[in-house]
């Protein structure tokens, strides 16, 4: 049963009374000073349990509060820290504190419990708990069941797909007790690895986290062809998702194609902590699936593992024809929000890794098979801080290697600051990955400094290359305009010889009349979460006006 510390001095009582309501799934421990907080600590990891959740007074009286968050921090990397301040302090202390909370030193800075039912307060709690419990432990209950024999590039990759679909997964052995259970009551005792048991579904042996997808949410091609939806999305990201909300609220019928799990880039995320409205953070598979059930809720049909192969352009009122592996579909309008792919590194002995100590992106579900490793991040963006951050609550070490010769030129400061806290993340700029390799697992990686060509080896058990951005639509015909680097142009971006009547498409608007761009696809986009789902909501009148009947000439 994972633990809550709760530390207080003067109140550690009240604060015992005001958890009462989490102690049939966590074990609470009240601790007086800074000192035995980590007695406590120390104590229920010994037992084979960890500690979820630090709650400390704002004072303590062997230690700042700070340095005691330190310390417990030191002492158990992956737990959640929260502050909760009496009422007769919540003021004073907070010009110290909420500079600390910025940084990354502790998750929340609440004012405690005054009367029984504090429900901000407890929402905040179980936020805490809802994240730690998405990320750190094994899931308890599982709703999909993986058998394979090795923790391969296919195996990896399906876990990621379901954790990022927000479905709780566990691999296990083929002769294990439930790996053997499973296998023989279904009669798959001579079937291909992997194998997954998904509840309510027949089970399969799938190669590609596109097998899985289809056994759960079925092919493009299941729509009927005779039907024409009004709004197609391409890609399921911030922008395609805020598109989907505000198309299929508004009455127009809404289909969403995603070559992966929802949610894109900013999907694998493990906190996002300047999106409005989510003061405590939001990570990005959460973000994710809360637009996907809200777009669900309006009617949005989602094809998740097919990547739209072809835009063939409607000509003279027909409709726009997409078409995938699994199916054709035709719709009136078309929004590209297919985002971009991080560059591949190009090192052959590493790609020939990928899924063995090796991953493009974030990748959370493998971030629990660093715990003790030296891992290294090579990316200088928002999101390679945010793996980097998370990473460094299982991995001995974390190393952020950029080529630039700092951060703060391409990330947050807010990141930067939290990196810079991290006892376990230091950062190497001016270096490259040049060489590496280990069998059957990354082993070793070869660090360049640009500027003189010196090279070193390290030893290594974890790679994640979140190296920049390339637009991601080969797929769209000549006729949709797109710039040098393959960004697709919309507006007035779009070359004045491609206007029509002299004038500009409108703002999202691509060259191809009912197609529109938006997020991280297009051309001068500003390559932000936030920003990408208000383009994708601005979208939708410009669909509705393209999708609008032309008015009848007036009579004379």
């Amino acid at each position: 049963m994972p633990a809550i510390v709760l530390v207080s001095d003067e109140h550690g009582d009240h604060l015992r009374a005001s958890f009462a309501r989490y102690e049939r799934e966590y074990a609470l421990h009240v601790a007086r000073s800074s000192a035995e907080a980590l007695e406590v600590a120390a104590t229920v990891q010994v037992g084979g349990g960890t500690v979820c959740l630090f709650v400390t007074d704002s004072r303590l009286p062997d230690a700042h509060v700070l340095e005691a968050i330190g310390r417990w921090r030191a002492a158990v990397p992956t737990s959640r820290r929260m502050i909760a301040a009496p009422f007769d302090r919540f003021i004073a202390d907070a010009p110290g504190l909420r500079s600390a909370m910025a940084k990354g030193k502790y998750d929340a800075y609440l004012l405690m419990p005054r009367g029984v039912r504090d429900e901000e307060f407890h929402h905040a709690i179980t936020d805490l708990l809802s994240d730690w419990g998405s990320t750190v432990p094994d899931p308890e209950v599982v709703s999909v069941k993986i058998v394979s024999p090795v923790r391969d590039a296919a195996t990896m990759g399906i876990s990621d797909y379901l954790g990022r679909m927000g479905m709780a997964s566990r691999v296990y052995d083929p002769e294990s007790e439930v790996g053997l259970y499973m296998r023989t009551a279904h009669d798959l005792l001579d079937a291909a690895f992997p194998l997954v048991f998904a509840h309510g579904r027949p089970p399969i042996a799938a190669a590609t986290s596109r097998d899985v997808a289809v056994s759960m949410y079925g092919r493009p091609d299941d729509i009927d062809v005779d039907e024409v939806v009004d709004l197609a999305v391409v890609g399921a990201g911030p922008a395609g998702l805020a598109a989907a909300v505000y198309g299929a609220s508004e009455g127009l019928s809404t289909v969403v194609l995603e070559s992966e799990a929802i949610g894109g880039q900013a999907g694998t995320s493990s906190m996002i902590r300047n999106y409005l409205g989510f003061p405590r953070g939001i990570s990005g598979m959460r973000l994710a699936q809360r637009a996907r059930n809200q777009a669900l809720r309006f009617g949005t049909q989602f094809y998740t593992g097919w990547s739209v192969d072809e835009l063939e352009p409607g000509v003279d009122g027909e409709p726009h024809v997409l078409r995938t592996e699994g199916g054709t579909l035709r719709a009136r309008a078309v929004i590209v929000s297919t985002g971009v792919a991080y560059r591949k590194l190009g090192v052959a002995p590493l790609e020939d890794l990928v899924g063995a100590g090796v991953h493009y992106g974030a990748a959370l579900t493998a971030a629990r098979e660093m715990e003790g490793a030296d891992v290294f991040v090579v990316g200088g963006g928002n999101s390679a801080g945010q793996a980097a951050v998370h990473l460094s609550r299982f991995a001995r070490s974390v190393t952020i290697c950029v080529r630039r010769p700092s951060l703060e030129e391409t990330m947050s400061s807010y990141l930067v600051e939290e990196i810079r806290w991290s006892p376990t993340i230091q950062v190497r700029t001016c270096t490259r990955v040049v060489d590496g390799g280990g069998s059957p697992r990354l082993e070793q990686l070869v660090l360049e400094d640009v500027r003189d060509g010196s090279r070193e080896t390290l030893p290594a058990q974890g790679l994640f290359l979140l190296l920049g951005a390339e637009p991601h639509c080969e797929w769209l015909p000549p006729s949709v305009a797109r710039d040098r680097r393959g960004f697709v142009l919309t507006g007035r971006d779009v070359p004045q010889d491609r206007w029509v009547d002299g004038l500009p498409p409108a703002n999202l608007a691509t060259t191809v009349p009912g197609v529109f761009a938006v997020g991280d696809i297009r051309a001068g986009s500003m390559k932000r979460v936030a920003a990408a789902s208000g383009e994708g909501a601005s979208a939708v009148p410009l669909v509705h006006e393209h999708l609008a009947p032309e008015p009848e000439p007036s009579a004379r």
